[in-house]
């Protein structure tokens, strides 16, 4: 090891302390990358973080410049050497990546590589990533492989520890997430309560305003100023309700992305497995955005509060000019017409609102032992 800029257990160390520094998750993967391709000499490293369409949902490089890395142009799929790592979880070690038969070429732009060193990421039984590195910068001999056993077996100790700080950020970000949804939901009750409380005074006052309009006008007609000021008052707290409440994700990230990440959120948090599916769909009007994922929203509540399901699954598509979302659960299931004869709703008159006010439909499918299915469909997409 003694062509290694740092060798040995300080080398290791060092990474391992760099790794444990980061909470944020990009953050983490970034020093992952760039600690084995310092402790390996490598001259490239990246990192892929797959997601469940054949693609990456994060890919972090180490060695390339920033002006290189956008002419190289989109992620690379899962495909070739990569899907092998990621599907058949084995270690891959080459002479030469470009000979390997299951090598199917990059951009023009990419820098040209040779021999090759990649490994799955794992967390338990799952796979959490691949890494891998290129160029081992030593001397060569025809054909041969400048990454040895002995950087493999230490490149596999990177990515134990790897897998575990990865972890470690990743439930940091959830547990945050978790932490601003319950805010946001302390939030929506405080705005209630403080709507609430100016309409009960506005009824109150509109009340005194009849009471005086024959027997002393001139006070009928003060307290019929104040329920304008209070009108005003309300509109105004109610505007601060949709403001606030409208889910910053949204604005950032959109619909797809924003109902990925909390159902993301909800697998983890539950028994229960959640799974979502977004397929052809692009950018919606803001309104409808958050009318669907409001929806999305309150189906996942009862679903996993209510109906004591063990799978649920969220899909959001086309139809036709229309876009589709679809909750589907194997709960307990439900009469609708028994729930609303008893006065329970379940949130089904918010959803219908929600789809309404957007010209949208929404239907209900379920019966006791069953499992229930939720369809909003809203124009667009």
């Amino acid at each position: 090891m003694s062509h290694r800029p740092r060798s040995g257990l300080a080398a290791v160390s060092s990474a391992l302390l760099a790794m444990s520094r980061h909470l944020e998750v990009r953050d983490v993967l970034k020093t992952i990358v760039a600690s084995a391709r310092e402790l390996l000499d490598a001259q490239y490293a990246a990192l892929g973080v797959p997601d469940d369409h054949g693609g990456f949902a994060q890919f972090v490089v180490d060695g390339i410049g920033e002006e290189q890395w956008k002419a190289i142009g989109p992620l690379p799929r899962q495909h070739g050497i990569l899907a092998s790592m990621l599907h058949e979880a084995r270690p891959e070690r080459l002479a030469d990546v470009r000979k390997d038969p299951r090598f199917e070429g990059w951009p023009s732009a990419h820098p040209e590589m040779s021999d090759f060193l990649g490994l799955p990421i794992r967390d338990g039984d799952e796979i959490i990533g691949a890494l891998f590195l290129a160029n081992k910068n030593c001397p060569k001999p025809q054909g041969s492989c400048g990454f040895t056993e002995e950087d493999e077996e230490l490149l596999a100790i990177l990515a134990q520890h790897a897998a575990i700080a990865l972890t470690n950020a990743r439930l940091y970000e959830r547990s945050r997430e978790l932490t601003i949804a319950e805010e946001r939901s302390r939030l929506a009750h405080e705005l209630h309560d403080a709507v609430a409380q100016k309409l009960f005074s506005l009824r109150l006052t509109a009340q005194a305003a009849a009471a005086l309009v024959d027997r002393d006008p001139s006070r009928a007609k003060g307290e019929l100023q104040q329920v304008a000021a209070l009108a005003a008052e309300a509109a105004d707290e109610l505007r601060a309700a949709v403001v606030e409440l409208r889910p910053a994700a949204l604005d950032e990230d959109g619909l797809v992305a924003t109902l990925r990440t909390q159902i993301q959120v909800l697998d983890r948090a539950h028994a229960a497995r959640v799974t979502f599916t977004g397929r052809g769909v692009r950018a919606l009007p803001a309104a409808q955005e958050e009318a669907l994922l409001r929806v999305a929203q309150e189906a996942l509540h009862n679903a996993l509060r209510h109906a004591g399901a063990q799978h649920v699954d969220v899909t959001l598509h086309k139809r036709g000019t229309d876009t589709v979302l679809r909750i589907t659960d194997d709960g307990c299931g439900f009469e609708p017409a028994a729930v609303r004869r008893a006065g329970r709703h379940l949130g089904l008159v918010s959803m219908r609102d929600r789809a309404g006010g957007i010209g949208g439909t929404l239907t209900v499918e379920s019966a006791p032992g069953k499992g229930t299915t939720i369809e909003m469909e809203a124009p667009g997409g």
